[in-house]
C-alpha cells in the first residue's frame, strides 16, 4: 500500500451541512422542517461554507511540512539555465567606417531576452573564409593543359599542385556537419579575407580601403583595434564506446599578411590572442586578436598580369572576383603551429565581429528594502533564477555607506568560531526563487535597523524558451566603452542556441527527496548512478542503464573499479522514415555533460565511462490474414507500428513499457504474439527476421523445426528496426527491402502484340 499524506480533516461542505441538520432534533426538536430557503437552513449553509474554507487551509499543513523538509535537506529548487551561443555582429549601415568597442551586457531583440557576455569590438569590415582545395586525380587530368599554362605564367619548375579557391561558411552560414578546414586544404590552412565596405563608386574604393585601414590600425593617436573572431568547432557523434574527455586546445597560429621584400612577396605577422573564451578552439567561443598598425596591413594584388606570384606557393589564395579583390584589406591565416601534428580541424562556423551571448538580463543599482533589525530577514530580488556567481549584494552601514556582503551556502555553517560567525557579513541565496536571507546574530550578522539592502548587480533568467533556431535574433542595443550609444547593429545567428532549461517545479523537487536520502548526492549503488544521471541539468535523458565492472573499449566485464553508464537521449516515437535511422543516439555534448555531472559524485577510485549503446540493424517481414470488417491498409500500418513500438529503446517501447531490455534477444515468436494482438489480424501466417550483412539483408537461421528465429544481443547492444514489411499474403517476404505487389501472379507471361497489317 502506498504511503500517502492523510488529510487532517476530510469533511467537505455537504458533509458539514448534513452533520448539522442531523443534530437539529437533539438541540431544537421544535424545528421540524429545515427545508431549502429557510433562514435557519441558510445560516447552517453559511457556517458550513466557512468551515470548509478553514479545513482547506488546515489540510495545507502536510504540504508545508514537505516544503520545510526540503529546506532542512538543503534541497532548494533548481534555477533555470540559460541558452547560450556565439553570434556575429555587423553595422546596419554599410557606410559606417568607425570602430565600436562595446560594453558587455548589450541587449538583443528576440522572443526572450539575451545579453552579450563580454566586451567586443565591431569593425567596419566583413570576412569571407576560403581554403585551397587541392585537385583530385580526375580533376588534374582534365585540366592538364591549364596547369601547364599556369606553370609557364608563374614560372614554376617541376610538377604543379593545382588548387581551387573554395569558400567555406559562404554568406555567414554554418555547416551543420562541420568542415575539415585543414584536412580538405592543400596547405593545411584556413584563409580569411578581410574586406572593406563597398564604396558608392568604384573609383572611390581605394579611398574607402585607406580609411578602413587607418581605423583598424588606430590612426596616429590610438592603439590598433581588436579583431573578435567567433569559432564553433564541429561536434560529431562519438564513435562506439569512444572515451570522451574534456576537449583539448588545438595548437594553432594566427597570422595576418603584410608586405614582403618586394611588391610581389607576402610576409606574415603573428597576432597575439588577447582573450579566448573558446579554450583554444576546443569549444564554441570568441578570440580577440590584436591587429597591427595600419602601415603593416597589406594584401597582394590578385591580377596575374600585375603580380606573377598571385596565389602561388605560400601566398594567399587568388580571388578572381574583381569586386571582392578591390575591397581586400588583408588576409588572416589560421594554420597549425610549426612542429605540431595537426592534420584536421573541424569547424561548424567561423566569423568576425563575434560575441558570446546567453539568455539572461542584468539588473543593477536597485534597493531591495530596508532592514528592521530582526533576525532571519528575507528580501526579494527583482527576478528569479539568478546566476549566483554574478550576484553582488551591498548593505548600508552607519558612517560607511554601502558595503559588500558575501554569499554562503548555509548560514548555519559559516564558521566554527562563534565570534566570527556572529560578525560575518553574509547572506543565503535561494537562486530559483530569487530571495536573500540574512543571519540571526549568532549565524551571520543582522543588518542594522533602518539600513538599506541594495542589489549592486546580478544576472537573471533562463529556460527552454531560449533554445532558438538559427536566424531568430534581431538587433543589438549596446553602449560603447566611453558611454556613448553604439550605431545600429545587426545580429548574425548562424547556429541554434542551446542549453536552456526551465526551473525545477515543486513536484519534481519533492520526488528527489527519497533519492537524496538514499544516495546523499553520491553515486555508490547502481540505483544511485541511475537517479543521478536522470537528474543531470540541461540534459534530456530518456534511458539510463548501469553496467558495473564493464570496460567499454575492451568489451570486457568483471573489471574491478570500473562503472559504465549507458545513456540515451529522450526522443519521441514518431513516424518511421525509410531514409533515416530513428533510434536516439547520444552526441558528444550529451555525453560530456552527463560525464561531468556524474564524475563529481563518484568515489575517488572509480573509473567512470558514459557511453551510448551499440545498435544492431534488424528487419522484419510478416504475413497476416485479415479479420472481416477491418481495413487492409490500416491494419498493415498498425502491424508495422506495433513492431516499432515493441523494439523501441525508450518508453513506451519494450515488453514492459521501459524500452527493449538489455541482454534480451529478439525472438520471432515474441514478435508474432505482438502482431497477433493488433486489431484486425486474424492469423499470423509467417514472420522472418533479417540482419544486415555487407550492406544487404540476410535472413537469420532457424533454430527450431517450426522456423523460429532469434537475434542474439550482447549486454551493450539493442536492436534497431530499420525495415518492416507487412503483407496480406500466405508467406512472409524473403526480402525486407522490397514490398511485393499483392495483385501480381506467378503465372503471368508477356504476350506479344501482333500489329495490324494493311492489305
Amino acid at each position: 500500500m502506498p504511503i500517502l499524506p492523510p488529510s487532517l480533516d476530510d469533511r467537505r461542505f455537504d458533509d458539514l451541512v448534513d452533520d448539522l441538520i442531523a443534530r437539529i432534533p437533539a438541540h431544537t426538536p421544535e424545528w421540524t422542517n429545515p427545508r431549502l430557503g429557510d433562514p435557519g437552513r441558510t445560516l447552517i449553509e453559511l457556517f458550513a461554507w466557512l468551515g470548509d474554507a478553514l479545513l482547506y487551509r488546515a489540510n495545507l499543513i502536510p504540504e508545508r511540512q514537505r516544503l520545510v523538509f526540503l529546506k532542512l535537506l538543503g534541497m532548494g529548487l533548481r534555477p533555470a539555465l540559460p541558452a547560450r551561443g556565439v553570434v556575429g555582429l555587423h553595422y546596419a549601415d554599410d557606410k559606417e567606417l568607425s570602430v565600436s568597442s562595446l560594453k558587455p551586457g548589450g541587449r538583443i531583440k528576440a522572443a526572450v531576452p539575451f545579453e552579450t557576455l563580454a566586451e567586443t569590438t565591431v569593425l567596419p569590415i566583413s570576412a569571407e573564409a576560403y581554403i585551397k582545395r587541392g585537385l583530385d586525380g580526375k580533376e588534374a587530368a582534365k585540366k592538364t593543359e591549364l596547369l601547364q599554362g599556369l606553370a609557364r605564367i608563374h614560372r614554376i619548375g617541376g610538377a604543379v599542385a593545382g588548387y581551387e579557391t573554395t569558400p567555406v561558411f559562404a554568406g555567414g552560414r554554418a555547416v551543420a556537419d562541420g568542415q575539415d578546414v585543414f584536412g580538405a586544404s592543400l596547405d593545411r590552412a584556413l584563409w580569411i579575407a578581410l574586406l572593406a565596405p563597398k564604396a558608392a563608386r568604384p573609383e572611390d574604393q581605394a579611398a574607402t580601403n585607406a580609411a578602413v585601414k587607418s581605423t583598424l590600425g588606430g590612426g596616429d593617436s590610438a592603439l590598433p583595434a581588436l579583431l573578435s573572431v567567433g569559432v564553433v568547432p564541429a561536434v560529431k557523434a562519438p564513435g562506439l564506446f569512444e572515451q570522451v574527455s574534456a576537449p583539448q586546445p588545438v595548437p594553432v597560429l594566427w597570422e595576418i599578411t603584410t608586405r614582403g621584400r618586394s611588391a610581389f612577396d607576402t610576409a606574415y605577422l603573428g597576432l597575439n590572442v588577447e582573450s579566448d573564451s573558446s579554450g583554444g578552439l576546443a569549444r564554441a567561443g570568441v578570440l580577440r586578436l590584436r591587429l597591427p598598425d595600419e602601415d603593416y596591413l597589406w594584401a597582394p594584388d590578385n591580377d596575374v598580369n600585375l603580380n606573377p606570384r598571385a596565389g602561388v606557393g605560400d601566398a594567399p589564395p587568388r580571388l578572381d572576383d574583381p569586386e571582392r579583390a578591390a575591397r581586400l584589406i588583408a588576409w588572416l591565416r589560421l594554420r597549425p603551429k610549426p612542429g605540431e601534428a595537426v592534420d584536421h580541424l573541424g569547424l561548424a562556423w567561423l566569423g568576425i565581429n563575434a560575441v558570446d551571448i546567453d539568455q539572461r538580463v542584468t539588473h543593477a543599482g536597485r534597493v531591495l528594502g530596508v532592514s528592521n533589525g530582526a533576525s532571519d530577514q528575507v528580501f526579494t530580488l527583482p527576478q528569479g533564477s539568478v546566476d549566483a556567481t554574478s550576484l553582488a549584494i551591498e548593505v548600508e552601514e552607519p558612517g560607511r555607506g554601502y558595503q559588500p556582503w558575501r554569499r554562503v551556502d548555509d548560514l548555519a555553517a559559516i564558521d566554527a568560531d562563534p565570534h566570527a560567525a556572529r560578525e560575518a557579513p553574509a547572506y543565503e541565496l535561494d537562486a530559483e526563487a530569487g530571495t536573500l536571507r540574512f543571519g540571526d546574530g549568532a549565524r551571520g550578522r543582522v543588518p542594522e535597523a533602518g539600513m538599506r539592502i541594495r542589489l549592486k548587480s546580478g544576472r537573471f533568467g533562463g529556460g527552454r524558451a531560449g533554445n532558438l533556431a538559427p536566424g531568430s535574433l534581431g538587433e543589438l542595443q549596446s553602449t560603447r566603452i566611453d558611454g556613448s550609444p553604439a550605431p545600429a547593429i545587426k545580429v548574425l545567428q548562424p547556429l541554434a542556441l542551446t542549453g536552456g532549461e526551465d526551473a525545477e517545479t515543486l513536484a519534481l523537487a519533492e520526488k528527489r527527496i527519497p533519492a537524496r536520502l538514499r544516495h546523499g548526492d553520491r553515486a555508490v549503488t547502481e540505483e544511485d548512478y541511475r537517479r543521478l544521471a536522470l537528474e543531470a541539468p540541461a540534459v534530456d535523458v530518456g534511458r539510463v542503464e548501469v553496467l558495473p565492472r564493464f570496460k567499454p573499449r575492451d568489451r570486457r566485464f568483471e573489471v574491478p573499479g570500473v562503472v559504465s553508464v549507458l545513456a540515451l537521449p529522450a526522443a519521441n516515437l514518431g513516424p518511421a522514415s525509410a531514409s533515416s535511422r530513428p533510434n536516439p543516439r547520444p552526441d558528444r555534448p550529451f555525453i560530456e555533460r552527463l560525464h561531468a555531472h556524474l564524475a563529481a559524485r563518484v568515489p575517488l577510485a572509480t573509473e567512470l565511462y558514459v557511453i551510448g549503446c551499440e545498435y544492431v540493424p534488424l528487419a522484419v517481414s510478416v504475413a497476416i490474414s485479415l479479420r472481416d470488417g477491418h481495413a487492409r491498409d490500416q491494419t498493415l500500418l498498425d502491424v508495422r507500428e506495433a513492431l516499432r513500438r515493441l523494439l523501441w529503446p525508450l518508453p513506451p517501447g519494450g515488453l514492459e513499457g521501459a524500452g527493449w531490455p538489455l541482454r534480451r534477444p529478439v525472438r520471432s515468436r515474441e514478435l508474432e504474439v505482438e502482431v497477433a494482438r493488433v486489431a484486425g489480424v486474424d492469423e499470423v501466417r509467417g514472420l522472418r527476421l533479417f540482419r544486415r550483412r555487407n550492406e544487404a539483408w540476410q535472413a537469420l537461421p532457424a533454430i527450431a523445426a517450426d522456423g523460429a528465429q532469434v537475434l542474439d544481443l550482447s549486454p551493450w547492444q539493442l536492436p534497431e528496426l530499420l525495415a518492416v514489411v507487412a503483407v496480406d499474403a500466405e508467406t512472409a517476404p524473403t526480402d525486407p527491402s522490397i514490398l511485393p505487389n499483392p495483385h501480381a501472379s506467378a503465372n503471368a507471361v508477356a504476350v506479344p502484340v501482333v500489329p495490324d497489317m494493311c492489305s
